[in-house]
């Protein structure tokens, strides 16, 4: 990790814009880079990229630079307009590719814009540093709406555009805290849902096979990438009753071998952990297979689906363990075909569509 690069968040920028646009605003004053104050006391400069300014308003932008972090984000530009108001405090406006909340259970609460608490903060604190007048703030990204279909907005229910985010105002590279900050987004507008019996699954194809196997809500699935161990942790913490885990066994076994971050490049293979199975469970030598599925799928259907039903249930005695059995867990094993391999498990709570 030394040498690579930190970089700021979308709240970060905002902020800077919003203090240059209000120096224009407030005082005629043209900047071209300003410094704002990060949560932890540290000062940030920023090149403003533009200003502008009309009858009642200025604008500026700030490129966001995420450093060596791969965020979608990523040199977008962040624009805000600042207008004066009669209203004392500061209020918060969407523009262009900046989305709105839909549902309960995130920061904000359903209609207002997709600008998080902490963001709000840094911006208040910004313009605060030019002026106590009552002021509107809109915050914009251009292309915004196109990128935050490659995120978490949609399925989070914020709609037009993506979040302004950033607890710190720092973007750590490779970290993987935005991430784990949209998972338990996810969890949040799901307990907010009512749901009572969650479905966590690694992915697309996780998710289009629980749908097509069991009767399920629309906030009910939850993709968890590879952040198993965090996920499990943050489920365990509120009021669910049951957890179903769905998905292939060459992500899921990895859980039954104590590995909670199932990425590729930070864990192991599956493939000599179910060879091992195989051995004690079929007497099978299924070590030339060079990935689960191929072990799997060299196996008459019996076999499958015990070696299947062995994996889920050690899957299944690995996440119970983590979540301490605070509420009834279920498995069930998929091919990449989204085909139910084995499970293990009361699924009752999930009624079955087939």
């Amino acid at each position: 990790m030394s040498g690579l690069r930190t970089g700021y968040t979308t709240g970060a920028c905002a902020a800077a814009a919003a203090k240059a646009a209000a120096c224009l605003l407030i005082a005629a004053r043209r900047v071209a880079a300003v410094s704002i104050t990060l949560r932890e006391g540290e000062t940030a400069s920023f090149p403003i990229v533009s200003v502008e300014a009309g009858d009642g308003w200025a604008k500026a932008s700030v490129k966001k630079f995420a450093g060596d972090d791969p965020d979608v984000t990523d040199g977008v530009t962040v624009a805000v307009t600042v207008e004066k108001s009669p209203r004392p405090g500061v209020a918060f406006e969407a523009g262009e590719g900046v989305g709105r909340v839909t549902k309960a259970g995130l920061s904000v609460p359903p209609g207002e814009p997709a600008i998080n608490p902490g963001p709000r903060r840094m911006i208040e604190a910004a313009v605060r540093d030019v002026t106590s007048e009552g002021l509107r703030v809109r915050v914009s990204i251009p292309g915004g709406e196109v990128l935050a279909k490659r995120t978490f907005n949609p399925r989070l229910g914020v709609i037009g555009g993506l979040s302004i985010l950033g607890t710190t105002g720092k973007v750590h590279p490779y970290s993987s805290s935005a991430l784990k900050s949209a998972l338990t987004c996810a969890l949040d507008v799901a307990a907010a849902a009512g749901v009572d019996a969650p479905v966590l699954v690694p992915g697309h194809i996780g998710e289009q096979a629980a749908r097509r196997h069991f009767v399920l809500g629309q906030d009910q699935v939850i993709q968890v990438s590879n952040e198993w161990g965090y996920m499990l942790d943050q489920a365990g913490g509120r009021s669910f009753s049951a957890l179903l885990v769905l998905g292939h066994p060459g992500k899921l076994a990895k859980l039954a071998a104590g590995q909670w971050d199932t990425h590729s490049s930070r864990s192991e293979s599956a493939v000599p952990w179910v060879a091992k199975r195989a051995g004690k469970v079929l007497g099978a030598d299924l070590s030339s297979h060079a990935t689960v599925e191929g072990q799997l799928a060299a196996l008459p259907g019996d076999q499958r689906k015990q070696l299947a039903g062995v994996i889920a249930s050690r899957v299944r005695s690995a996440v119970e363990e983590r979540t301490q059995k605070r509420f009834s867990v279920a498995v069930a094993l998929i091919n990449l075909q989204g085909d139910i391999l084995g499970q293990s498990g009361d699924t009752a709570p999930w009624p079955r569509r087939d």
